[in-house]
């Protein structure tokens, strides 16, 4: 699945409702001539909630969505009656979603379940009518509350997608080639850096009628995390990734050197990414002819699974899904 218009961070002002005022109000009937206060409460004030939708892959809808607000809550009533509550405003978002204050890097609301609903600005609570301050020495109490202010401010919302293999390497190592050729994705593929300019999901078929999900991330390069070539923007997308797979082709100069390059840019990102299962796929093999490939073999990092495949002849695809199999099955079990 390819995501065109994909749009993985906006800013926005969110307002929740106000709750609604207290009512002072007195019983007035015929056959009642000392009637006490029946004031009633005010509405709770709308809220503003993140639902997750499954079939969301980028938040292209909020881009220009720039003030959302919650409408508010009705005034108590006579009689003890609450006023009405106002209405929420509901976001739909992917699943994968983290929503945080603009000027504060706490994860506030992490949306993670389809269809599951997830409060992230509280609506104000409804002040109290008279009824509530009545006693034996105070009758006739006039005093009411006025609503609680919502909840209000700046929001960021970050979209980190969701998926079981993420491709991690530098540009032009075949990430987007491989993705094509195990999954229905369609991604650019070229011969220059930085083709992929947004991620790529696919959804590959394995045996017995299982599959997995493959995340394409855009190139990574030396200095990534600190701000070089497309930066940091995608490599939070990495975190959501149980099982990491590097690429590096055959055309590097040193494997070795390019594997642990981006070990470090990773760890300089988020050092718990450093504990996800790996394995390391050395890429486009069928550009060496058998000497040359049995040295690169017997040279390879230690301590990682690797697999060398050919994209293009399809060699060793099938090995590489059984190896990431393995790694899913690992976590579930």
């Amino acid at each position: 699945m390819s995501l065109p218009n994909f749009i993985d961070h906006v800013k926005l002002y969110l307002r929740a409702g106000k709750g609604g005022a207290g009512r002072i109000h007195f019983v007035r009937a015929k056959f009642v001539p000392k009637g006490g206060p029946d004031g009633g409460d005010g509405g709770q004030g709308g809220h503003i909630i993140l639902r997750g939708v499954k079939q969301y892959g980028t938040l292209l809808h909020l881009k220009y969505r720039k003030h959302i607000i919650a409408t508010n809550g009705k005034p108590g009533g006579d009689s003890c009656k609450t006023g009405a509550s106002g209405k929420d405003v509901i976001i739909d978002v992917p699943l994968g979603t983290v929503a945080k204050r603009a000027d504060h890097d706490e994860v506030l609301v992490e949306v993670l379940e389809d269809k599951k609903k997830y409060i992230l600005m509280q609506g104000g609570k409804g002040g109290w009518g008279n009824t509530h301050f009545k006693t034996p020495t105070h009758q006739t109490p006039r005093i009411a509350y006025p609503g609680e202010a919502g909840m209000e401010g700046w929001m960021v919302l970050e979209l980190k997608l969701l998926a079981d293999v993420g491709l991690v390497g530098l540009p032009n190592a075949g990430k987007s080639t491989l993705l094509s050729v195990v999954s229905a994705a369609k991604p650019r593929i070229d011969s220059y850096p930085f083709t992929t300019l947004v991620p790529n999901l696919g959804v590959v078929a394995y045996r017995a009628h299982h599959s997995f999900v493959m995340a394409d991330i855009p190139g990574i390069i030396e200095g990534a995390a600190a701000g070089k070539g497309l930066g940091t923007r995608f490599l939070r997308h990495i975190e959501r990734n149980a099982v990491l797979l590097f690429m590096v082709s055959v055309e590097s100069n040193d494997i070795n050197r390019h594997y642990k390059m981006l070990l470090r840019e990773l760890e300089v990102h988020h050092p718990l990414l450093l504990a996800k299962p790996r394995l390391l796929v050395v890429s486009k093999i069928d550009l060496l002819d058998q000497a040359t490939r049995k040295t690169l073999l017997q040279n390879l990092p230690k301590g990682i699974t690797c697999c060398p495949i050919s994209a293009s002849t399809g060699e060793g695809i099938v090995r590489l899904k059984d190896f990431i199999w393995e790694k899913l099955a690992a976590i579930k079990s």
